[in-house]
């Protein structure tokens, strides 16, 4: 029994002390495959050539298709506004002339029947002046009252006319007053040069001689003409046989009947609802029997024979982006691709407005407004879908 036990104490103490040294090697071992490997990782990602990223072709954007020009709201006159709608004589999706009647307010009648007094009055105020004049040369007379309706007629055509270019320079003065204190500081702060300050001065001088001129000519129109006129009045008076005050009195009963009537003209003239501008009913906005009023207008107009879908591109992509380029267009509510060109491209970088569905798209994404023109065939296809909302993928790799 003593030997066995001497036997394990000798064979045992040898391995106790080769565990370290064994754990060391084993160490050196992993270690040495480790770096091995990274050796081998890094040689292969040297030898792999870089690749060529492919060239972009194409831009893609949300968007919507609008028709060409604005699209105008027609409302009422602000003198017509609080009145109902009688009639309305168009529906969504009907072309439409300028100054076609789009609908009636319910003062028409009204108006109309006031309009017809005032006629009646005409007449009655015309032969009230045939019996003043009924003793005078009666050929002598009418060609003399022509006359003076003649320059009268004139007199005020010009004075309206010179009157109106007046104003005109006058608001042309205001703009370069406008535009000369605003390059006198700039050119304070030291901005621009005091020639370009000086040359928006000389417009300003400009300005103001050319208002003296013109309201010179009103004046001398004004005194030369009233003074052909009350030449030809005076005329008037030696050749007719009655008093010419009496006849200038139903002279001035008749203007006054005939003004009436051109009132009572403009006020029958508001209750009918006219289209400015030739096109399509893209929208009823009141229905017969609703008060109107000004806000809300009562139906909106485009010219949808031609259309254009506005692409809101990132403001990234926009270098890509140029005149002239194909572009095709598509929507789930339309069954064929539509196309179209390149033809103008925003200035101004705005919020977008046009946001797909997708929750992880950014909504504050900034993109440029480019206006695409569809082709004939396309616009006529998609002529009743304004501000549908399409898929725009611009080819920026080619131009028509």
């Amino acid at each position: 029994m003593e030997y066995t036990a001497d036997s394990k104490s000798k064979s045992g103490k040898p391995l106790v002390k080769k565990i370290p040294v064994l754990i060391a090697g084993l160490a050196l071992i992993v270690g040495g495959i480790t770096v091995y490997r990274f050796t081998q990782i890094d040689t292969s990602e040297s030898e792999i050539s870089p690749q060529t990223m492919p060239e972009v072709t194409t831009v893609t954007a949300l968007g919507r298709l609008e028709p060409s020009g604005e699209i105008i709201t027609i409302s009422v006159s602000s003198g017509a506004q609080g009145n109902r709608i009688e009639e309305l004589l168009v529906k969504e999706g009907d072309k439409i002339e300028q100054g076609q009647v789009i609908a009636v307010l319910d003062s028409r009648d009204r108006l109309q029947a006031e309009l017809e007094q005032a006629k009646e009055q005409v007449g009655v105020a015309q032969a009230n002046l045939d019996l003043v004049k009924a003793g005078a040369k009666t050929g002598e007379i009418q060609a003399q009252q022509a006359t003076i309706a003649r320059l009268e007629a004139e007199r005020s055509n010009d004075i309206m006319a010179q009157t109106a270019t007046v104003s005109r320079i006058k608001a042309e003065l205001n703009n370069a007053r406008v535009e000369y204190q605003r390059y006198q500081q700039l050119y304070q702060d030291g901005a621009i040069s005091a020639s370009e300050r000086d040359s928006r001065y000389l417009a300003l001088a400009t300005a103001k001689e050319q208002l003296a001129e013109a309201k010179a000519n009103l004046n001398r129109i004004e005194s030369s003409q009233e003074k052909q006129i009350a030449e030809a009045r005076a005329t008037l008076d030696r050749i007719a046989e009655v008093r010419p005050v009496d006849v200038a009195v139903a002279q001035a009963e008749v203007r006054q009947a005939q003004a009436a009537v051109k009132v009572a003209q403009a006020e029958l003239a508001r209750a009918l609802i006219k289209s400015p501008q030739a096109g399509t009913i893209i929208r009823i906005l009141a229905r017969p029997g609703e008060i109107v009023s000004g806000d809300e207008g009562i139906a909106r107009i485009g010219q949808t024979d031609e259309m254009y879908a506005v692409a809101e591109v990132y403001e990234s992509d926009l270098k890509k982006v140029a005149v002239g380029q194909p572009v095709t267009v598509t929507s789930s509510a339309i069954d064929e691709k539509l196309t179209g060109t390149v033809e103008k491209i925003g200035l101004e970088i705005e919020r977008q407005n046009v946001v797909n569905t997708d929750p992880t798209t950014n909504i504050d994404a900034r993109v440029v407004e480019v206006e695409i023109r569809l082709d004939e065939e396309s616009s006529q296809k998609v002529a009743g879908l304004t501000n549908l909302q399409v898929k725009i993928r611009i080819e920026v790799g080619s131009r028509k």
